[in-house]
C-alpha cells in the first residue's frame, strides 16, 4: 500500500498485527472494508469518545486502606467528563492548579448497548461491547480539599483511554498492572474487586441510562502515585495491552503533541 495518512479517523479491528478497516460503528451497525494496515504503521486514538465516564472509587480493598478508607458498604461512583479523554501516546498535562497529580490504573468497561434499570436476573455481558484500560489521573489534593470529586478527577488529558476496546477479554481471570518508567507500581486480579462488574453495570444501570460507548472505570488497586513530568505511564491489562501516556507540564504539551505528529508522519513514510 502507499504510504498516505488518512486524515479522518477510522474504526479497525486488529488482526495479527494489522489493523482492517471497519465500515461503520461498532456501536451501531458496521461491516469489514477492504483496506488494511500494519499496526505499527497507524496511530492509535482513544477506542471510544463516551457520552460519559461512570468511575468506582475505592472498589479495591488495599486502595481503600492506603489511605485509610474504610471499604465502602455500597458502591460510591463519581463522574469524568468526556473532555478528559485522551488516547495512547497523548501527553497527560499536569495542571499548576495541584502540586500532586496521580496515576490510577484501571480496567474499563465499554457499553455496547442502551440499558437502563437492569434487575438481578438482566445478562449484564450482553449489554457489554468490551474492555479496555483506563487511567483515571487525579489531583490528589484538590480531591481531598473538595468535599466532591469533580474539580480533582476533571481535568483535561486526565482520562487516558485506550489503546484497543478487546470484545472477548476472560474477564474473570483479567488483572491490572501499572508502571511508571518501567517500574511496576500497581498490580491486581479482577477478583480483588469490592463490587464485581456485573453488580457494578447494573448499579449504575439504576441511577442513569448507560448508553452505546459510554465507559465505566471500575477502580484502582493500591500503589498509586505521583507523577512528574518527563515521566512516562502505562497501565496494562492482559488480553487488551498496553496504554501507554508520557506526562508534561503544562505549556509543553502542544510541543509533545507536535512531536508525536512528526513521528507518526515519519513511520508512515517507511
Amino acid at each position: 500500500m502507499g504510504a498516505s495518512i488518512d486524515p479522518a479517523p477510522l474504526y479497525g479491528i486488529v488482526e495479527s498485527g494489522s489493523v482492517r478497516e471497519l465500515l461503520g460503528s461498532p456501536l451501531t451497525e458496521w461491516r469489514l472494508g477492504e483496506r488494511t494496515w500494519r499496526l505499527d504503521r497507524v496511530r492509535l486514538l482513544a477506542p471510544v469518545v463516551p457520552s460519559k465516564i461512570i468511575c468506582v472509587g475505592r472498589n479495591y480493598r488495599e486502595h481503600a486502606a492506603e489511605f485509610g478508607n474504610p471499604v465502602p458498604k455500597d458502591l460510591i461512583i463519581f463522574l469524568k467528563p468526556p473532555s478528559s479523554v485522551i488516547g495512547p501516546e497523548e501527553p497527560i498535562v499536569l495542571t499548576p492548579l495541584s502540586r500532586r497529580v496521580d496515576y490510577e490504573g484501571e480496567i474499563a468497561v465499554v457499553i455496547g448497548r442502551r440499558c437502563y434499570q437492569l434487575d438481578d436476573s438482566a445478562d449484564v455481558p450482553s449489554y457489554v461491547l468490551g474492555y479496555t484500560c483506563l487511567n483515571d489521573v487525579t489531583a490528589r489534593d484538590l480531591q481531598r480539599a473538595d468535599v466532591q470529586w469533580t474539580r480533582g478527577k476533571g481535568f483535561d488529558t486526565f482520562c487516558p483511554i485506550g489503546p484497543v476496546i478487546e470484545t472477548e477479554l476472560d474477564i474473570a481471570n483479567a488483572a491490572v498492572e501499572t508502571y511508571v518508567n518501567g517500574a511496576k507500581k500497581q498490580s491486581a486480579p479482577v477478583t480483588d474487586m469490592v463490587f464485581a462488574i456485573d453488580y457494578i453495570v447494573r448499579f449504575i444501570s439504576n441511577v442513569m441510562t448507560l448508553l452505546p460507548g459510554d465507559v465505566i472505570a471500575t477502580g484502582t488497586p493500591s500503589g498509586v502515585g505521583q507523577l512528574s513530568a518527563g515521566d512516562v505511564v502505562e497501565v496494562a491489562v492482559k488480553g487488551v495491552g498496553t496504554l501507554r501516556n508520557p506526562v508534561a507540564a503544562q505549556g509543553s504539551h502542544e510541543l509533545a503533541v507536535t512531536a508525536a505528529a512528526l513521528k507518526t508522519e515519519e513511520v508512515a513514510r517507511r
